[in-house]
């Protein structure tokens, strides 16, 4: 529950600046300045993304909010439409794009997957070297014995996804995967069907998630943390926000 205040009070902080500085601007006229009309790009139009996002998508600090940049553009439509849609559930999300129509969503996509800002260091770990162990076991191959697939299956050995939907799992702290994969395992995360993601999280326990999201937040960057050609990978299951 701290986490979800400290996350509404951020939300909240963001959005008193955006309209404060609306309102300020709408005043300038009276005031005898001259009226500054923002530049008609799509930089200027996602700037209320770069409060939580970063200013490139970079993601920020907090660790609930993702690297958004260079992830494919199917993935970030993808993920777009669920937010506006309801699929995935995180109210200010669902509030700002409710009436967006999906053309305007694609294009947003196309800026942020174009976007090639550094990444961040990889954070300390904060688990065991058994736990640390255990996750890069799952991420490079998987546990047979339950039929749980490598993660490198389908987002690839370096981890920067696939083209056109699969994402790059780099860059992301280990708090927001953990947070994913639950909310993959418990259904308040969906896609269409077939969901792969949702398959895959019910196969995993507690300790599969922590380990999976401490190693996967541990790793560096490649020198070109790009996605993989589309059919590069031959994945394990169907994926409907992949082939539909």
């Amino acid at each position: 529950m701290r986490n979800v205040a400290k996350l509404c009070a951020f939300f909240l902080s963001a959005l008193f600046a955006f309209f404060s500085f609306g309102v300020l601007a709408a005043d300038a006229p009276a005031r005898g300045a001259a009226l500054e009309r923002a530049p008609d790009t799509m930089q200027a139009r996602v700037m209320g993304c770069a409060a939580c996002h970063g200013a490139h998508g970079e993601g920020t600090d907090n660790d609930y909010f993702p690297r958004l940049s260079g992830k494919p553009a199917g993935y970030l439509y993808n993920q777009l439409l669920a937010f506006r849609d309801g699929r995935r559930k995180y109210p200010p999300m669902n509030y700002l794009l409710a009436y967006l129509p999906d053309a305007y969503l694609k294009q947003m996509a196309d800026y942020f997957a174009g976007e090639r800002p550094p990444f961040a260091p990889p954070a300390a770990v904060r688990v065991d070297e058994k736990t640390l162990d255990l996750g890069k076991t799952l991420v490079t191959k998987g546990d047979a014995s339950r039929n749980v697939p490598a993660c490198v299956s389908c987002h690839g050995a370096a981890m920067t996804g696939m083209e056109p939907a699969i994402p790059g799992l780099l860059g992301l702290h280990a708090d927001y995967l953990s947070a994913q994969l639950g909310a993959w395992r418990y259904g308040t995360r969906s896609t269409v069907a077939p969901d792969c993601m949702g398959q895959v999280a019910k196969l995993l326990n507690d300790r599969d998630i922590t380990a999976i999201a401490a190693y996967l937040a541990s790793l560096p960057a490649p020198a070109n943390p790009v996605p993989v050609a589309a059919g590069s990978l031959r994945m394990p299951l169907a994926c409907g926000s992949v082939h539909n």
